[in-house]
Order: C-alpha cells, then structure tokens, then sequence
C-alpha cells in the first residue's frame, strides 16, 4: 500500500481526494500548509507527494526547491488550469509530473500510479551499463558521473536508461515519452524537453566538453558515445 502526503490548502478537495485515493488503495495523510508540508516531506518517508502551487506560507514552488535539495520522492504537482508557466517551472525544478485543477480522480489515480512505477521501476535487461565517465546501475538505479553520485528523479532516471540502451542512435520523442511518463509525446507539452533539460543538467558536459545528450530536431534525442568508448 502506498503512503501519500497531500499538500494542499483546499480542505474539501483534500477530504473528497482523501477518500477516493482511499478506495483505490493508498494510504494519505494531509498538511494544508507549506511550512508543514514541506516538514512531513523531510521527516517521513512517503511514496508520492502530491504538492498544490498555491499554499500559505510557502508556496508549492519553494516546498519544492527546499526538497530536492535533500529528496528525490516523486512529486505530481496540482497546478492552475491553463497556467503553463507553472508547470514549466515545477517540472524544471524536479516535479515528476503535473496536473491541472480541476481534474478527474481517476486521471489524478493514473497519473500516481504512472509516477510511482517509474520510482519503483526494476530492469531485468543487464544491471549496469558504463558509457565514457557514467556509470548507470539499474538494479540499484544509482547513476555515476566521474566517481561522483548524481541524484535522478523517477522521470530522469527512466530517460536516461532509455538513452543509454540505445547510446549512439536517435530515440525518438513517443518511445521516450511512453518509457518516462507512461503516454504519447505532445506537440504542445513541453515536459519531455525539460525533463531532458534537468537531465543534461545534472550530468553535466562530457570530459572533453561535448554535449552527452543530443537533440535531433523533430525526431527525438540521442546519447553521444565516442569514437573508441565503452
């Protein structure tokens, strides 16, 4: 049974969404407040956080950054219907996934569920694949760069392995999309792209200074291996 904490201000929606998640099988506890959400987040270990944008104290924004500094749980942020910038911004600061409000329960459920079987995600294709100074090991899901440890969320870690099973050739945007968050690319969802974006970021550039993710316009992305690498 996975354990939720919601945040979020709505005390309604929170006892309505409490109640349908607890059909479905979760466990949730509830903090109407940014301060302390952001404090059960820190202090329990929960399996998904769902984390609204709007919320007294601090915001969803800064719960969120005050996070990832020391947590990679999956985050699905609630974001206000039509407001793309928030969820451009949320994903560019390590939201796992979004959804707008108002939404259906059951598209709330899917999009948990999706979240969290890329955090829970096992392979069985090979436990550990090393391309130039990275290091990938997915039976532990721990990523190396250089010797040093590089914290994924869910999302990133499900695109890079993508990546990297197929380094040197192109992966296209719909076999990405459905690996890392479970549906078709969108001409107008920019998710993929920055999810793409925090995973350049992360990893850094290549030891001679090239880029190790690159964009093949209209097609997708491609991991650069190098003349000679492993």
């Amino acid at each position: 049974m996975s354990e939720i904490l919601l945040i979020d201000d709505d005390v309604e929606l929170c006892e309505l969404v409490s109640e349908y998640l607890g059909g479905e099988g979760f466990t949730v506890e509830v903090v109407h407040d940014g301060e302390g959400g952001l404090a059960r987040a820190q202090e329990s270990r929960h399996d998904l956080v769902i984390l609204d944008v709007m919320l007294p104290g601090l915001t969803g924004f800064e719960v969120l950054r005050k996070l990832r500094r020391s947590s990679a749980v999956p985050v699905l942020m609630l974001t206000a219907k039509g407001e793309d910038v928030d969820r451009i911004v949320g994903l560019e600061m390590g939201a796992d996934d979004y959804l707008p409000k108002p939404f259906n329960p059951r598209e709330l459920v899917a999009r948990m569920r999706a979240v969290l079987r890329r955090a829970e995600g096992e392979s069985d294709r090979g436990d550990r694949i090393g391309i130039d100074d990275v290091i990938v090991d997915f039976g532990t899901r721990v990523v190396m760069v250089a010797d040093e440890e590089v914290i994924l969320t869910g999302v990133e870690f499900s695109l890079l392995e993508s990546l990297v099973r197929s380094a040197g050739n192109v992966v296209g945007r719909n076999e990405l999309s459905q690996a890392a968050l479970f549906r078709r690319a969108s001409s107008f969802d920019r998710s993929l792209d920055v999810h793409i974006s925090n995973l350049r970021r992360k990893l850094g550039p290549a030891e001679e200074g090239g880029e190790r993710i690159k964009t093949v316009r209209g097609v997708g992305y491609q991991y650069v291996r190098k003349a000679g690498g492993r």
